[in-house]
């Protein structure tokens, strides 16, 4: 295993005469008020409780390959993975120092505070930043050609904005993807406003469309014929680009589910954010794909309560006999459901053990009467696979959706920054 650090808290940073970071290094002519601030990853080095998370790069490795197999066919697209959200909680300049090392051509990220934390972490590829917010002045923009990033963009106002800094500072021609609504009603540029994104795009070659994208609504239902209206529409955009006298490079739409279930939309770019971590999209659609994240900590404490005994808060748990109880430091804080709270359980020497109470923000009981020679230390997995003396047992991610009426992408972005993460290197 090895250990990831903390990064730093600012977006860049330089030694005062003191040797702390101030908050102006890499900005060089255009530094000034810019500050992109992002929390702060718990350092493995520092953490005195048990409870971690542990990434597995060889199986991510192992699920991008799955991947490219699954798109058969003499052409296929680029994979560019998708790392926002700390790559779904499992730290991002970690796996994209993996993919990087892969080969895979691009990532992808939502914020520009994600996209700066992969730079500062020595991240080359290209890194396109999906959000597409930067500010409402010029100061994200400024960061985004000082970090050689790629922007989306969805309005006027921003491609303004952007010719704008590039003749202030007198530099070359950047690209831009176009984001595009083709059905998802939440962001990118309206079938109304199109025509006047695509005017602004035409009147200021400085800003050159690279690419353009969309994103689908429904590519995991049931029912496919939404996603085939999008794509639909999709094409049609382009067309109208192209009158415009803009040719994108790259058009992209698919996530992981619209690129396992529908070649017609994998285009130039797929965008397979939660299959590389080994979560497939659909039930059964990847079953080759990899769980990449485990979540384990210990026994820090045995009780003995008799029947009869109510424990934790609300004492919502009584016991119905003699009992033994565990003691474990994880809680809701670190992104352990409340909703698990006497429904849930976790693995002890390969044994499942029910949750027992409510899960508190820092401790979490289980009931361990039924698993023989338990004792304090033993480790406690609450995601992931466990080999013990009694046998061998799974928790994933699905399960744990099911059971707090979420999705698996949820239960893993929960995982919160407190727990440190552990990688075991490919």
């Amino acid at each position: 295993m090895s250990a990831s650090h903390a990064p730093a808290e600012l977006s860049s940073t330089t030694p005062d005469r003191n040797g702390n970071a101030s908050a102006l290094d890499g900005l060089g002519s255009i530094a000034g008020p810019v500050r992109v601030l992002r929390p702060r990853r718990a350092a493995p080095a520092d953490a005195v409780r048990p409870t971690r998370a542990e990434v597995n790069l060889a199986n991510l490795r192992h699920n991008l390959r799955v991947l490219e197999r699954a798109m058969s066919g003499a052409s296929k697209p680029q994979i560019w993975g998708v790392l926002k959200a700390d790559a779904y909680g499992h730290g991002a300049p970690a796996v994209a120092r993996t993919l990087e090392r892969t080969g895979i051509p691009g990532l992808c990220v939502a914020l520009l505070e994600e996209a700066v934390e992969l730079r500062d972490a020595g991240i080359r590829v290209p890194i396109l930043v999906m959000g597409g917010y930067y500010g409402p002045r010029r100061e994200g923009f400024e960061e985004i050609l000082a970090r050689d990033l790629v922007p989306v963009v969805y309005d006027a106002g921003q491609i303004e904005r952007l010719a704008n800094l590039l003749r202030l500072e007198q530099r070359g021609r950047v690209g831009v993807h176009l984001k595009v609504d083709t059905g998802m009603g939440r962001l990118g540029a309206a079938p109304s406003e199109l025509d006047a994104v695509l005017a602004t795009l035409a009147k200021h070659p400085e800003v050159r469309l690279d690419g353009l994208m969309t994103h689908l609504a429904c590519a995991d239902a049931d029912d496919l014929g939404v996603t085939l209206d999008q794509m639909r529409r999709f094409e049609e955009i382009e067309q109208r680009a192209r009158r415009f006298g803009l040719t994108p490079r790259l058009r992209h739409a698919s996530n992981s589910a619209a690129m396992l279930r529908l070649p017609a939309a994998r285009l130039d770019v797929v965008r397979p954010g939660v299959a590389l971590f080994g979560i497939s999209p659909c039930p059964g659609l990847a079953p080759d794909l990899k769980p990449v994240i485990r979540v384990r900590s210990e026994v820090v404490a045995l009780r003995t309560v008799e029947k009869g005994e109510r424990i934790g808060y609300g004492h919502t748990w009584e016991a119905a006999r003699q009992s033994v109880v565990a003691t474990v430091p994880m809680g809701y804080a670190d992104g352990l459901s409340r909703q698990l709270s006497n429904r849930g359980a976790a693995l002890m020497r390969g044994q499942r053990a029910p949750i027992a109470g409510t899960v508190s923000m820092d401790l979490t009981m289980l009931d361990v009467t039924d698993i023989p020679g338990a004792r304090v230390g033993d480790e406690v997995v609450f995601l992931g696979t466990q080999d013990g003396p009694l046998g061998r047992a799974t928790i994933s991610a699905e399960e744990i959706a099911g059971l707090t009426g979420t999705i698996p992408w949820e239960v893993l972005t929960s995982i919160s920054r407190r727990v440190p993460r552990f990688y075991r290197e490919p």
